[in-house]
């Protein structure tokens, strides 16, 4: 990564290269930006001024950072590397290819009791491995979980994480927050099951727990008032009743709780409730994928409309003219290169970035872009405004002053798939957008794409190309690609029957199916 790459001057993280900045804000700005020793995508978050010179944050966070950095499960979105120097600080973080939860409820609602209790289970899940690494989310929420678009599930956002027993301020999103974080007691894992029941409610009714944009109020239904429970479905009330019990001790601990959750949902639903509900949580994916296309751009993270107490960064919109957007395109079983593993049944990723080791990306990755500024504060009814602007620095090459805590990015497995047959085949496919912006033609779009295989076989790559919405396609184009691992690509749309104001779109599919679905890009046409 280079100043210049990201604003000339700029201290940037050795290693690495920036693509574009996704957002900035109070708390720093967050950049996309790709490993250089493996080509990975992950997200760097600049710590803005104001959290560098607050002594006691950056104390905390170095503590709580050797701890993250060695959590390694595929429910969690991993934090690779914090460096400081004398004029900057960075945290590096997993890329993932997913939706953020809150994005999913915003556009479909409930999502059913099957999704909804796949979600609880992944969090459930990622939270027990934190909680096993001695470490309290504390602000567990919607927009914190992000599903990918298999329908699996990444909890991300540690940035008010404490050691379980150490904080003693209130701390949290109000919506979610457990009756002992309002009495300010010490952080405990029984807070996030709480959020997290609250969150499983919100996904079975569409609608929180409880109401009220007045924080006091808030406050004493969390503290007071019973869940109303007449629209949550029969089987899984029990569950709700145990995970958002006023007494942390009446609550189930996580390895109960999941065992609770497997019999309800298996007496309630059948056996193979988790496989429909995966499959109704890709479904959603999908559609967000294509509702909200900035949504799916890896490293973008949609603004948090749900307050966090202690001043986190509000994050700021993140709908830009085109960027590099990377995508990750699976031929059939065989995965595509991203930040970090992702079945469910590896808990430890390799100890530098992979992109797959027999993973299934899916929708979008998300930096923890934001953390908490202030840990003295009490909650606030009003989210932080963005007010800083990222912190100037030495030239990329400075050595750091603080040691690192650093975790080197997984490495991008490039060997085929072997097999008997001699014919060549796609393999693994890596999709990348360089660029996607109006042409110097009025009503043109050109997107430069590069493909990346590791087999030589033919795939075909084909855009269709919307306005405002993805309903009919506006146009087509199709690329069949053979004989060579990497390909140079453009499509150049031509949108001259629509040729200002409104939104272009870009969607990409590949053949053989892409197991993470339509990938999408977006750019604002120019005004009339």
């Amino acid at each position: 990564m280079t100043g210049g790459a990201d604003g000339a001057g700029e201290w940037a993280v050795p290693g690495y290269l920036a693509v574009r900045t996704l957002g900035e804000g109070a708390g720093g700005r967050v950049v996309l930006a790709r490993h250089g020793a493996t080509g990975v995508p992950v997200a760097v978050k600049y710590l803005s001024d104001r959290l560098r010179d607050d002594q006691e944050f950056l104390a905390r966070f170095r503590a709580e950072a050797r701890l993250l950095g060695d959590l390694r499960h595929p429910c969690v979105v991993r934090l690779y590397e914090y460096v400081e120097a004398r004029r900057g600080a960075a945290i590096v973080m997993e890329a993932v290819n997913g939706v953020s939860l809150r994005e999913l409820l915003r556009a479909r609602g409930a999502t059913g009791p099957e999704a909804a209790l796949v979600l609880l289970k992944g969090s459930l899940l990622g939270l027990g491995a934190a909680h096993t690494a001695g470490v309290v989310h504390r602000d567990y929420k919607p927009e914190n979980v992000l599903v990918r678009a298999d329908g699996s599930s990444a909890l991300a956002d540690f940035g008010i994480a404490v050691r379980a027993g150490r904080e003693t301020e209130a701390a949290g999103t109000p919506a979610y927050m457990a009756p002992e974080q309002w009495r300010g007691e010490p952080a405990a894992p029984a807070g996030d099951v709480y959020a997290a029941a609250a969150v499983f409610f919100e996904c079975l009714t569409g609608r929180r727990p409880f109401a009220g944009d007045d924080v006091t109020a808030l406050r004493l239904q969390h503290l007071r008032a019973p869940v109303a429970l007449d629209d949550v479905p029969d089987p899984v009330r029990g569950l709700l009743r145990r995970g958002m019990a006023k007494d942390p001790a009446d609550r189930s601990g996580i390895e109960a709780f999941l065992a609770d959750l497997e019999r309800a949902a298996t007496e309630g639903y059948g056996a193979d409730w988790e496989e429909r509900g995966r499959r109704r949580l890709a479904e959603l994916a999908a559609l967000a994928a294509l509702l909200f296309p900035f949504a799916i751009t890896p490293a973008v993270y949609e603004a948090s409309r749900a307050l966090t107490v202690l001043g986190r960064l509000k994050r700021g919109g993140w709908k830009a003219a085109a960027g590099a957007a990377a995508l990750a395109v699976v031929a059939g079983a065989v995965t595509a290169a991203t930040a970090g593993p992702h079945d469910t049944t590896t808990t430890a990723a390799s100890s530098t970035p992979t992109g797959s080791s027999g993973t299934t990306p899916s929708a979008l990755s998300s930096p923890s872009a934001s953390l908490s500024a202030s840990p003295g504060a009490t909650p606030s009814s009003a989210d932080g405004s963005p007010s800083g602007t990222p912190s100037a620095g030495p030239s990329p090459g400075e050595t750091s002053d603080t040691p690192s805590t650093s975790v080197t990015p997984p490495v991008v497995s490039t060997s085929p798939t072997t097999g008997t047959s001699a014919a060549p085949t796609p393999g693994t496919v890596t999709v990348t957008i360089g660029s996607w912006s109006r042409g110097q033609n009025p009503g043109t779009l050109i997107a430069d794409v590069t493909v990346r295989t590791t087999g030589t076989g033919p795939l075909t790559l084909t855009a269709d190309f919307y306005v405002n919405t993805p309903a009919d396609p506006y146009g087509s184009q199709t690329r069949t690609l053979s004989g060579s691992t990497q390909y140079a690509v453009s499509f150049e749309a031509d949108f001259s029957n629509h040729p200002c104001r409104g939104t272009w779109i870009v969607a990409l599919t590949s053949s053989p199916q892409a197991a993470d679905g339509t990938q999408t890009a977006s750019v604002d046409a120019p005004p009339c």
